[in-house]
């Protein structure tokens, strides 16, 4: 019976890996569809010319690390089970993402006898190689990195998320299913520059830590939906009661995710501190991006920091949202927001969803504070029901600037 149940398994999630993945310039792509996908070694020998991504440094360090047939990981290419992972997040803090793709390979090339698998970034010294025999056994476990949201160093999921499939030598054209960008321009400007071959092109914005939409309302306020927490603005607002606890929706994602914001607003709960109209910014003294990206030390191009605005709408966490509160905080927020450093700025949409109070209240007396702050402002919408193009419209949430006390 157990070996019945671990044949399903693997069937499962056979089923559900349809691809393996493979991140590259556009500028590559040409090449890559008329060659295929070609390991490091192999580029190297033939001298062939290609638009890198990668950090020198990254590059050079999985030469000196062999795999079980005493080749190096040089002389492999490196597919990711989940493309939305340590490396993409690194490369998209350096380089534009409309100039990044990721290629789709039809999962068969993982069945061949002569590749490995990883548990997580090969190059990683507590990551094991395993040869091809032992990689449907380990397919199950692959579930678990599909799945992720969020990754961190302190547990591992960091290293787990980036697991590998090494092909040797090369990936030959026939294998390749797909390719993926960031939005529909960058589709746009994929499509010209492959006019002559034929191959599925779509964009995918969450793959790419992207908004699933964003609305321009003002040259520096946008409605936005997509994760926050993927946002890259430098203050991030978390909606919170004033009782201490944490227990579901956004609040509750930031409390697993970001235990020391958590002990900051308990320290401010039980100080009696935290009220009604006066959020309280927590000045992390790092970034996501540092937590978040491949080889952080080696960043060029990554925010110095992350903060977090805890923003009260209600008191108790059995309450509904109190409207009056929050507008008071609204306006500190508008008053004190250069005094406090804040340089860029996300927040839900304060009140609703847990907090029961509607879009149409909500929305327009958020966009009527924070239209006029002279830096970036991501408002990002709920998620509970679908919102009306009136609702989400400039006429509808810019319309009351003029009532605003």
């Amino acid at each position: 019976m157990q070996t019945f149940y671990c044949q399903k398994e693997i069937l499962m999630e056979q089923a559900r890996l349809k691809e393996l993945y493979y991140i590259t310039h556009l500028d590559n792509l040409p090449s890559i569809l008329e060659r295929g996908i070609l390991s490091h070694e192999r580029i190297e020998k033939e001298d062939i010319q290609v638009t890198p991504i990668y950090d020198d440094q990254i590059v050079k360090n999985r030469h000196d690390i062999e795999t079980p047939d005493g080749k190096t990981l040089w002389s492999f290419v490196n597919l990711y089970y989940q493309p939305r992972n340590p490396m993409l997040y690194r490369v998209l803090c350096e380089k534009p993402k409309e100039d990044i793709a990721v290629v789709g390979v039809w999962r068969d090339i993982s069945d061949r006898p002569d590749i490995f698998i990883s548990d997580g970034n090969a190059a990683h010294s507590k990551s094991h190689i395993l040869p091809a025999d032992e990689v449907q056994k380990a397919l199950p476990k692959i579930k678990n990195i599909l799945d992720m949201e969020w990754w961190n160093e302190e547990d591992g999921s960091k290293r787990k998320i980036m697991a590998e499939c090494l092909v040797p030598d090369r990936i030959p054209p026939e294998y390749i299913r797909s390719v993926y960008v960031a939005s529909y321009d960058a589709m746009k400007k994929m499509a010209a520059k492959l006019k002559k071959h034929s191959i599925f092109i779509s964009p995918e914005p969450k793959m790419f830590f992207e908004p699933y939409k964003k609305i321009n309302l003002t040259p520096n306020l946008h409605i936005v939906e997509g994760d926050m927490f993927f946002s890259r603005m430098q203050t991030l607002t978390v909606s919170v009661n004033c009782v201490g606890v944490m227990g579901k929706g956004l609040a509750s994602k930031a409390k697993y995710q970001f235990p020391d914001v958590y002990v900051f607003y308990q320290d401010l709960c039980r100080n009696r501190t935290l009220k009604m109209g006066r959020p309280y910014i927590y000045k992390r003294e790092t970034s996501f991006d540092y937590e978040l990206a491949d080889e952080p030390s080696t960043l060029k191009n990554a925010n110095s920091e992350t903060w977090f605005l805890l923003f009260p709408t209600k008191r108790h966490w059995r309450d509904r949202a109190d409207i009056h509160g929050i507008e008071e905080g609204l306006k500190w927020l508008k008053k004190n927001y250069k005094k406090e450093g804040i340089k860029s700025l996300a927040l839900p949409a304060l009140g609703c969803g847990l907090g029961w109070l509607e879009w149409r209240e909500v929305g327009p007396l958020i966009c009527r504070y924070l239209s006029s702050l002279e830096i970036p402002v991501w408002l990002y919408l709920p998620t509970e029901k679908k919102l009306s193009d009136e609702e989400l419209s400039k006429d509808f949430l810019l319309s009351q600037q003029s009532k605003e006390g």
